[in-house]
């Protein structure tokens, strides 16, 4: 596996706890200045797999490298050229957003100009600077977040890991943080994003590997993942439940597939090879039929369709809510 364009490269990562194999042979290429997620069950690897992957714990076999550098052999190395940003704010509440930055910038070695240049960078940067001298305590969570993101940037590394960086957000501060995140991938830098929100894998990543019981099950891009659980679906609502045996006769004759039915809330579903023609029957022939419809469209499969589909559970996420 060439690792010139590629700024992470794993091959056969094992790890084990006790009688736990936490990974069982992980593969990973994740090509610079992109976003890759890494999306899997609780248990699955992921944190397993970041933890090694920025040095924090050995790997029992196989290999990585980071940035170039070997995580084993060339751990400091790897360690100067990496952020990590992991499920909990990292910053203190109770100095300013700007403190904040100048203290993390004295830790990694700057002098206390030079400390003081890159925090108002960052606070520019991050469209925190309205805020800097104000307590982080009274940040909102998104502000928070994209402080610590500003923190793991001090120095600049070309890697940032992100380990499920939005959990226990509100949606407002979610956006905020895949703004901060865009901005820098379009600046350069390369992100390896753990999350268990579906809809932030599709939103950022250009490509997603899907870890079950410590293996690497599927890779690609959102929408090549889900190519593999089907194409397009036609979906019919019906303006009355008891239209329900007539859409999926229309349904089923135009798709060729026995169709989904949820008699509760009137919807036929089923996939579809050619999605214009396919929409263009059904309607006239539901019209034909006299079945009045709510809805009528063409969609594509989401993530936790793929998620389900792969793994055999939901994402966590979704069993919380």
């Amino acid at each position: 596996m060439s690792t010139t364009q590629h700024a992470v490269v794993a091959e056969g990562l094992r790890k084990r706890y006790g009688d736990t194999e936490a990974l069982a042979g992980v593969d990973l290429a994740v090509p610079a200045g992109t976003v890759h997620g890494l999306l899997g069950p609780n248990g699955a690897g992921k944190t397993t797999t970041v933890r090694v992957l920025t040095t924090l714990v050995r790997p029992d076999g196989g290999r990585a490298e980071v940035a170039g550098y070997d995580v084993t052999r060339q751990a400091a190395r790897v360690r100067a050229r990496i952020g990590l940003v992991g499920q909990h704010a990292a910053v203190d509440e109770i100095l300013s957003g700007r403190q904040n930055l100048v203290m993390f910038g004295r830790l990694y070695h700057l002098g206390a100009a030079a400390a003081r240049r890159r925090a108002d960078e960052l606070l520019d940067r991050f469209r925190l600077g309205d805020a800097a001298d104000r307590p982080a305590g009274k940040y909102s969570g998104g502000m928070r977040r994209r402080l610590d993101l500003a923190a793991s940037m001090i120095l600049a590394p070309p890697v940032l890991f992100l380990d499920e960086p939005t959990t226990g957000l509100d949606p407002r501060s979610r956006i905020e943080v895949w703004e901060a995140v865009r901005g820098l991938v379009a600046g350069g830098t390369t992100v390896l994003l753990t999350t268990q929100y579906l809809e932030e894998a599709d939103r950022l990543a250009d490509t997603i590997s899907l870890i079950d019981h410590g293996r690497v099950i599927a890779e690609g891009s959102p929408d090549r993942l889900k190519e593999r659980v089907g194409g397009d679906r036609l979906d019919v609502v019906v303006a009355d439940p008891a239209a329900v045996p007539a859409a999926a006769a229309v349904v089923e004759r135009v798709s060729g597939t026995a169709p989904d039915v949820d008699a509760d809330t009137g919807r036929v579903g089923a996939p579809v090879a050619d999605r214009v023609a396919a929409l263009t029957e059904a309607v006239r022939a539901l019209d034909d039929a006299g079945v009045a419809v709510a809805d009528i469209g063409l969609r594509r499969p989401t993530l936790d369709e793929v998620f389900l589909r792969l793994t055999g559970e939901r994402p966590a996420a979704e069993v919380a809510a």
